[in-house]
């Protein structure tokens, strides 16, 4: 494998001077890119919702089912979507798939009934989750080229590129149409699959290192589907959390601590903000304390942010357990696909990431559950509880493991 042997002979990270690292630097710039896409323009759907949702004249509940589409078209793409990788290779599929997911967003604008906002959030929600599924295929092959934990500075990507994606649908929401604002995003979408594309058409996914070494590689077929699932339970731990809050967090401040409109939608922000530069520093962490300690680490945090968010007797500890929680969680996510891809390649990352979009899809409505039957604070402390559970997971785990990538 004469690209692998590069690679060992590189300086730290693969990107020193040797001939190998500039093909595995344009990789990582272009994946960069696909991350940082995906969250632009998923934001940048979400930020039109409230407009679609008066143009097709939806109730609530037409919307909520509408919205089903999304979960549905998403879940189903990704347990195929590891076939096909393994099939054409996952940076032909992360290209494919973000062509379709440019082109797909601009046709909730084209809708006049929940029917047809439905049935075309189908084919968004299949892009959204084919693309998610192969492009962290293609991040877990060049982390393990490079030999450095890096997975989560492409999630930090998705974050960036959702905030500047909401940011700019809020800009434009009070001047420009729905459908002049979509039909934009398809626009740059294929601009920008059209630069970065090539790269990932033209570069082969790097060689891997060799196995997982056999002290720690689990027995047999049924071994590795349960260590992937246990990664694919810690994703969802995370996940549920974010969820969570993306949907009730302002109202916790502005319900529960009387907190002000604009304080209240600053909640979420800020948390956003705080798991972004979790993520942006998520190698640093990784090189220095392992992968297993970084879980336990940042589980632990989490619980600890989530139960003064959810307790808290005014609205600045609040926000300071929010900030918190997203620092915790930062990089749970991106060390379980990254963990589980690396066990059993785009099938691991397709079980991973089908069940950490389960359990965002999963936190909103048990929040709201648990909410009639108790209290909202109460209801949130469940973030706690899986962000804990994820820590405690994650070290039973430690001896069933890839490689550490340091």
């Amino acid at each position: 494998m004469p690209l692998l042997n590069k690679v060992r002979t590189a300086a730290p990270g693969g990107l020193g001077g040797d001939t190998a690292s500039p093909s595995l630097s344009r990789l990582r710039s272009a994946l960069t890119l696909f991350f940082a896409l995906d969250g632009f323009l998923f934001a940048g759907w979400v930020v039109r919702i409230p407009a679609i949702k008066q143009q097709t004249g939806s109730s609530a509940g037409d919307l909520g089912l509408a919205l089903l589409g999304v979960s549905a078209g998403a879940v189903v793409t990704m347990t195929l979507t590891g076939r096909l990788c393994r099939r054409y290779g996952s940076h032909a599929v992360t290209v494919a798939t973000a062509v379709l997911l440019s082109l797909s967003i601009a046709l909730p604008a084209l809708t006049r009934s929940p029917l047809s906002l439905g049935l075309v959030l189908l084919v968004f929600g299949a892009a959204y989750g084919g693309i998610n599924v192969a492009m962290n295929s293609a991040a877990v092959d060049l982390v393990a080229a490079l030999r450095r934990p890096v997975m989560p500075s492409f999630h930090a990507a998705f974050s960036l590129g959702g905030m500047l994606g909401a940011g700019l649908g809020g800009l434009v929401a009070g001047s420009l149409s729905p459908a002049t604002h979509l039909l934009g995003l398809t626009v740059l979408g294929l601009l920008l699959t059209a630069a970065a594309g090539p790269v990932l058409l033209r570069e082969p996914s790097p060689a891997l290192p060799e196995a997982v070494p056999a002290a720690v590689r689990p027995r047999g077929r049924t071994g590795a589907r349960g260590a992937v699932l246990v990664f694919g339970v810690i994703a969802l731990c995370t996940a549920y959390g974010e969820g969570a809050l993306a949907d009730w967090g302002a109202l916790h401040l502005e319900q529960d601590l009387h907190a002000h409109p604009g304080v209240a939608a600053a909640g979420y922000s800020l948390f956003a903000l705080t798991m972004t530069a979790g993520r942006l520093s998520g190698t640093a962490l990784l090189e220095r304390l392992g992968q297993t300690r970084t879980l336990v680490a940042g589980g632990t945090t989490a619980a600890a942010g989530m139960l003064l968010a959810a307790l808290a007797p005014n609205v600045w500890a609040a926000l300071l357990g929010f900030a918190v929680t997203g620092l915790g969680l930062a990089n749970i996510f991106p060390v379980a696909v990254a963990r589980a891809g690396a066990l059993a390649g785009p099938s691991g990352v397709a079980a991973a990431s089908t069940l950490g979009y389960g359990g965002m899809l999963l936190g909103p409505p048990s929040i709201g559950f648990l909410a009639d039957w108790f209290s909202l604070p109460v209801a949130l402390t469940t973030v706690a509880v899986l962000a804990a559970g994820a820590a405690v997971i994650g070290y039973a785990a430690r001896n069933t493991r890839a490689p550490e990538a340091v």
